[in-house]
């Protein structure tokens, strides 16, 4: 059986960044959100325990993945919006390795830390179902918010979200 990262490329070339993942049932609200710790590009490593008590958007994506790099302009921007509230943002690509994503980042440089999933391990856990894939995360560790792919514009959405959030 072919592994989730080549199961993932696949449907990527041809279905414009959708892909479905076996066997998976996605996370619902109200899920606990699964915990993490994973490698950033700095080479230290970086815990989702360290989220606790604030309002956390997790974004999954990918470096050959077209709408995931549309969306990331609009991720930094509600970043620095946020994060004085108590937004906490973190990006995990799915890449295989640091040189894609180093290279896109040099590039377009984002203000939120960018984590490695490399394996796919915490996307798996996610029960990632397209590229990019955004989750909201309450202050209790729960998952609220939920969507898969991106058309401009789906950040109001998370910007909603956010405000709600922060306000609870």
């Amino acid at each position: 059986m072919p592994t989730f990262t080549t199961r993932l490329r696949r449907a990527l070339a041809l279905a414009a960044c959708f892909v479905t993942v076996a066997s998976a049932a996605p996370l619902a609200r109200g899920t606990p959100a699964p915990a993490f710790t994973l490698p950033n590009l700095a080479g230290g490593t970086v815990s989702s325990a360290s989220f606790k008590g604030h309002v956390v958007l997790v974004n999954f994506w990918a470096t050959w993945c077209g709408p995931c790099r549309q969306e990331m302009p609009a991720l930094d921007r509600l970043a620095r919006q946020y994060a004085p509230a108590g937004l906490v943002m973190v990006g995990i690509s799915v890449d295989a390795g640091t040189g894609p994503v180093k290279a896109l980042l040099a590039r377009s440089p984002v203000h939120y830390p960018i984590l490695l999933d490399a394996d796919t391990r915490v996307s798996t856990a996610y029960h990632v179902e397209a590229m990019p894939s955004t989750f909201i995360i309450d202050r209790h560790g729960e998952i609220r918010y939920v969507h898969h792919g991106y058309r401009q514009g789906d950040e109001r959405a998370y910007a909603t979200w956010i405000r709600r959030l922060l306000r609870e």
